[in-house]
């Protein structure tokens, strides 16, 4: 059975900067492309961030551009999501999700397991 367990989010002031984690268990995380997505409250999900199995392989989402950072160490199984420069609209539920193939992945229904999510809040 494959588990994801996210940690890091909070409440931060605008222009702060978030660490989130995302431990993989059940799975090599090395055999994985990873995904980061987001849901504001009252909207649809939104695409952040993904990274292939090597690290080789980043997209991201426009609104994130050049303030998150993606990033994974398969030897600890976690993947990470660096963020800085936070806004006020990037206020949100964040997830984690990897994939059954290693490539990165834009969508969420290309992600077969999930983590719960965290919240992470950042106030103006």
């Amino acid at each position: 059975q494959v588990e994801l367990v996210q940690t890091g989010g909070g409440v931060v002031q605008a222009g702060d900067s978030l660490r989130l984690s995302c431990t993989t268990s059940g799975r090599a995380l090395e055999d994985s492309g990873l995904g980061w997505f987001r849901q504001a409250q009252g909207k649809s999900h939104e695409f952040v961030a993904a990274i292939s199995w090597d690290g080789e392989t980043t997209y991201y989402g426009d609104s994130v551009k050049g303030r998150f950072t993606i990033s994974r160490d398969n030897a600890k199984n976690t993947g990470y999501l660096q963020m800085n420069s936070l806004k006020p609209e990037d206020t949100a539920t964040y997830y984690c999700g990897a994939r059954d193939f290693p490539t990165a992945a834009q969508h969420p229904t290309q992600y077969q397991y999930w983590a719960r999510g965290t919240q992470v809040t950042v106030s103006s």
